[in-house]
């Protein structure tokens, strides 16, 4: 048997490097990476008003000013074809509530200033039902709310237009997630 098959010395360049895998058997199998790529959360997000885990200033809750907070990211991964941005309170009484969504993003963006919108990216509708920015507005006596801030780099287009829910980007990036980045801050009155 050796004889007609000999052994292949190490290195072998019919034999790509790297441990051997298992085999998949048909498309959507799983070993042979038809499925959903995991979710890398390279980006960084970050903000010039507070950092993460940090109280938001009163400059930007819906009482003090309604301005929306500057924001700045870097590390898109190549192939991103959009970014989209929500910003979640998970503390809310009623359940999580949106304070913004932005999609439509452009990926050579690298930020959102204060009080504006990137060129053209397209405002969702928060929970107030407002299009943009609605600042934190916890309720008198509440511990601190949390208010995640979470940029996604998606592989395709969203095709979400003007009034977009956050529930709407998250079921649009669900499977298409290239990277992520998260920024927390926190308010309470």
């Amino acid at each position: 048997m050796e004889r007609d098959h000999p052994p292949r010395p190490k290195g072998d360049p019919e034999r790509a490097a790297g441990p051997k895998g298992n085999r998949g058997t048909s498309r959507g199998d799983p070993d042979i990476g038809d499925g959903p790529r995991p979710v890398a959360s390279g980006l960084e997000l970050r903000s010039a008003a507070f950092t993460d885990n940090t109280l938001i200033p009163d400059r930007y809750s819906r009482q003090g000013g309604n301005v929306s907070p500057p924001l700045e990211w870097n590390r898109v991964p190549d192939g991103t074809e959009e970014l989209a941005l929500v910003c979640e309170d998970p503390d809310a009484p009623g359940g999580t509530f949106g304070h913004l969504v932005l999609t439509g993003i452009d990926p050579e963006q690298t930020g959102v200033p204060e009080g504006q919108l990137p060129d053209g990216a397209v405002p969702g509708r928060n929970g107030f039902g407002n299009l943009g920015w609605d600042g934190p507005q916890p309720p008198v006596g509440d511990d601190e709310h949390r208010y995640f801030f979470k940029l996604y780099a998606a592989d395709r287009p969203l095709g979400l237009g003007e009034g977009a829910s956050a529930e709407d980007v998250h079921a649009a990036v669900d499977g298409h997630t290239l990277a992520t980045g998260t920024l927390v801050g926190l308010f309470g009155r």
